[in-house]
């Protein structure tokens, strides 16, 4: 008899690891079926996350795509790809092919594809290999030319300029009437680097330029390459010549933009180098402003562009055809001309660098038309040296320290010099987790900062958007640089509050959900990570519906009592809808100074990861 009941035990033991090893077995089968078709796209900014990123899943909707947010920097992606994490699409927009050549080898050739033979061949040549390859696309262009108050040049009867010296005689009458002709923010590095360029765009885009450019940018160049002979040091005598005529002064380098702009506003400043944002922005504030290139010295009108981000594939996708046409899909869809209108700001044109996109100006930038239609349009060359150093040479320019030629040499030096890399760790990951979002659990990675920054927070509960943290987890040594780099780069704050239970379930109820003016969910990935509760959301044709929150497997009670921190960006935070019970304390510290803080001195251990949520 006892025999018998040990053998029916036996067989009910036997029944139920079975079910269990089928139900891991299932569960291992779907996060790898979510993982095979999901594309990985890299955002440089959460700008992007607002308008551009749903727009582009709304295109999709047979593909999974993961948006993360993360750096402004090709220093970012080499680690990544030193390390295993390069995602499946990069933008970027501080970018340069010189920056970018160590990646190479790890991203797609795209000469042969629709969207790259639709750019003009002008400016695809700033993007092209010397083998012939071409890695990185741009969309549209950013224009920074002269911002331009007109109601000035007419109340004093100058003429708007048409060229160089018309420009040069402008500033002397401004000058003798007592108001600034022109000046710029040159407090910052790029304001620098592009005035420098901007003067000498019809040299830099000539033969010889474009010859120095190539060998610049060459990624099977060894060696470092400094300036040309050529090029460069007439490059150095128009910033010099600009300099005197425009009567810029050691007090300029202390001017920043909130400056500048106060100048405009009152009357006191004619022009001032900026995007053709301002002149929309002026013309609200009922100031007639118009928009206008540089002026050559040898005639010819250029426009200042940088693209709003350069776009790359991943080598490893070519490996996978299915995964290839899906990533490639969404490539076509992020260069088309609709997804392109979600980037530009309010007021600004569409200015592509493709033949596909159609050219539509508005009077903003009337009186730039010409030089628009005659594809002058000068991408920067925008490498980490050239903007560092361009702030060095060029205030010590202003600053009357340098002359052209002092210039020249000292830049080219610059250049030359091999810099120092050595960096200490600060963090030493022992495990690699992935931040692929999965139906079951949520995203592990994401997981693992969210319990890492709760315990540094010191609150029983951390929520956070989706787009706090920037990738996988890597097993890996992280400098301070790398380790500051987990953490989303533009502005991300903690806002911490006490609530009751309802509270905290309405809070939930509000991230999972989205509200007026904060951050909504548009697809998987974008859901908001939890630390210390787990939640089961329910997705629905309209988006995510919360159906439940535990807290160490039970549900939430209206009278229980939490310590919440909510991460988001202040205008996500400053739109929520608190009442007289939740009040939000915090915001002043970034969450990116707080953990670079933390981690300095070494000595961090990384939270393990949870299941936080259930997606049915």
């Amino acid at each position: 008899m006892k025999k018998k009941k040990w053998n029916k035990i036996l067989a009910v033991l036997l029944v139920m690891v079975t079910a269990i090893s089928l139900l891991s077995g299932c569960g291992s089968k779907s996060a790898e079926k979510e993982d095979a078709e999901t594309i990985t796209v890299y955002l440089w900014s959460t700008s992007l996350y607002e308008k551009y990123a749903p727009y582009i899943q709304k295109q999709l909707p047979d593909i999974n795509v993961e948006f993360v947010v993360g750096n402004n920097d090709l220093d970012f992606y080499k680690f990544l790809k030193e390390n295993g994490g390069l995602p499946d699409i990069i933008t970027c927009c501080r970018f340069s092919l010189h920056d970018a050549s160590p990646l190479k080898d790890s991203l797609m050739d795209l000469s042969t594809t629709n969207v790259a033979g639709a750019v003009y061949d002008t400016y695809l040549s700033n993007f092209m290999n010397e083998d012939g390859s071409v890695n990185w696309l741009p969309v549209c262009a950013d224009a920074h030319g002269f911002v331009v108050n007109k109601d000035l040049f007419e109340k004093y009867d100058i003429p708007l300029p048409t060229d160089y010296e018309s420009f040069v005689s402008a500033c002397q009458v401004f000058d003798e009437v007592g108001i600034r002709g022109f000046t710029a923010d040159y407090y910052y590095d790029y304001t620098c680097m592009e005035t420098l360029q901007g003067l000498s765009a019809s040299e830099l885009s000539s033969v010889d330029g474009r010859k120095w450019r190539t060998a610049y940018s060459d990624p099977d160049n060894t060696k470092r390459e400094g300036l040309d002979s050529t090029v460069w040091p007439a490059a150095f005598e128009h910033m010099e010549q600009f300099i005197r005529d425009t009567g810029l002064s050691r007090d300029d380098l202390d001017m920043n933009y909130d400056d500048i702009v106060e100048m405009y506003q009152s009357g006191k400043l004619a022009m001032y180098f900026g995007s053709s944002s301002g002149v929309k922005m002026f013309q609200d504030q009922g100031i007639n402003t118009t928009f206008l290139p540089f002026f050559q010295k040898d005639g010819e009108k250029w426009l200042m562009t940088t693209p709003y981000f350069q776009v790359a594939l991943n080598s490893d996708l070519a490996k996978n055809e299915a995964r290839r046409k899906k990533a490639i899909k969404v490539l076509n869809t992020m260069l088309s001309e609709d997804a392109q209108k979600q980037i530009i700001y309010d007021g600004q044109d569409l200015l592509s660098y493709s033949q596909d996109v159609n050219m539509q100006l508005t009077e903003y930038l009337k009186d730039v038309k010409p030089v628009i239609e005659e594809n002058r349009m000068y991408i920067r060359i925008a490498s980490n040296d050239f903007f560092s150093v361009s702030k060095d040479v060029v205030s010590r320019m202003i600053s009357g320290e340098y002359d052209a030629e002092q210039a020249y040499e000292s830049f080219n030096t610059q250049l030359l010099a091999e810099g120092s890399t050595s960096e200490n760790i600060v963090l030493d990951s022992q495990k690699s987790y992935s931040n692929r979002f999965h139906s079951s659990g949520g995203n592990a990675a994401y997981s693992v900062m969210a319990n890492t920054l709760r315990g540094i927070y010191g609150t029983d509960v951390l929520i956070a958007t989706g787009n706090s943290f920037t990738g996988n987890v890597l097993k890996v040594g992280y400098t301070e640089k790398m380790a500051g780099d987990m953490i989303m780069p533009n502005g991300l704050s903690a806002y911490s509050s006490k609530m009751s239970g309802a509270e905290l379930k309405e809070t939930v109820k509000n991230f999972v959900e989205g509200y007026q003016g904060g951050f909504v969910p548009f697809n998987r990935g974008s859901l908001p990570v939890f630390s210390g509760i787990s939640v089961e959301v329910k997705e629905t044709e309209n988006g995510y519906t919360l159906s439940k929150v535990t807290k160490d497997g039970k549900k939430v009670q209206d009278n229980d009592a939490f310590t919440v921190t909510c991460l988001a960006i202040p205008k996500h935070m400053k739109a929520y809808p608190t009442d007289e019970n939740i009040v939000f304390d915090g915001g002043d510290i970034n969450v990116k100074d707080n953990w670079t803080g933390y981690i300095s001195d070494g000595d961090v251990i990384l939270a393990e990861p949870e299941d936080y949520m259930t997606l049915r």
